[in-house]
């Protein structure tokens, strides 16, 4: 097991790609404590998960309020004893456009992407030093290697994290502690509709897939098991030498 004994902290848990990562890392080895704002989603994913022999601990948690993000690892790190492991994969699509431009819109959508993964990561370094070293990745996207036409404002926020990664990379070497991001393609999770189908137009979201898939060599979408496998890797001691990554899981779209 690649994470047998790691204690792991993974945000935006409740469904999608984070989901996905509770219980592989789980089946890996890990001890986790899922973090999520939905806490129904919550309930049922501990009651999924002993229903496969696993035990879950959850920090219910409003992770776009700076203090809520920030008790959440605090929270965590006393249930599991301490941190080896963090996801923070916390993130919302965010507005379409800069016409007109919401600020609202425009600052939620920059607390969840970018200030969510800044704090948490400033919460758990001290308990991956105590630890004598740890793992953090982020999620960030191909939209965060790649100007997004469709999502500006999401791809901002998301070379932000890149650019996080790649500094904290260097700040955290000296604590044994990796930080690396894992960037996924368009997914076949509930989040997929704020991409292609904002205007709630069935049509406009089909042509909008249509397009993105067209320019994936692979020709399909990336799969929520898939970019857990990939955080997986990152987080595992698979990967001890590798930190400041940008991983795309993407089918090739971004090799073109």
């Amino acid at each position: 097991m690649r994470l047998k004994n790691k204690r792991a902290i993974i945000t935006a848990a409740a469904s999608g790609m984070g989901r996905a990562g509770v219980e592989l890392f789980l089946r890996e080895g890990a001890t986790v404590v899922a973090v999520d704002v939905n806490e129904d989603g919550l309930k049922a994913l501990v009651s999924e998960m002993h229903g496969k022999g696993f035990d879950l601990q959850t920090v219910q948690a409003d992770l776009s309020k700076p203090e809520e993000m920030r008790s959440s690892i605090h929270a965590a790190a006393s249930l599991l004893g301490g941190v080896d492991l963090l996801w923070a994969h916390a993130g919302i699509p965010g507005p379409a456009g800069v016409e007109g431009l919401d600020l609202e819109e425009y600052d939620l959508a920059m607390r969840l992407n970018v200030t969510s993964a800044t704090l948490a990561a400033g919460e758990a370094i001290g308990y991956m030093r105590k630890a004598g070293g740890g793992s953090i990745v982020f999620t960030s996207s191909i939209s965060g290697l790649m100007g997004s036409m469709m999502s500006p404002v999401y791809s901002a926020a998301k070379f932000a994290v890149v650019g996080l990664a790649k500094s904290l990379c260097q700040r955290f070497a000296p604590d044994n502690v990796r930080v690396n991001v894992v960037c996924p393609g368009l997914a076949d999770t509930p989040m997929k509709l704020g991409f292609t189908g904002r205007s709630g137009d069935p049509k406009e979201a089909e042509a909008n897939q249509s397009k993105i898939l067209a320019a994936v060599p692979m020709g399909r979408l990336v799969r929520a098991d898939e970019v857990a496998q990939a955080a997986l890797w990152l987080s595992s001691d698979d990967a001890s030498f590798v930190t400041g990554v940008a991983l795309p899981v993407d089918g090739g779209f971004t090799a073109r």
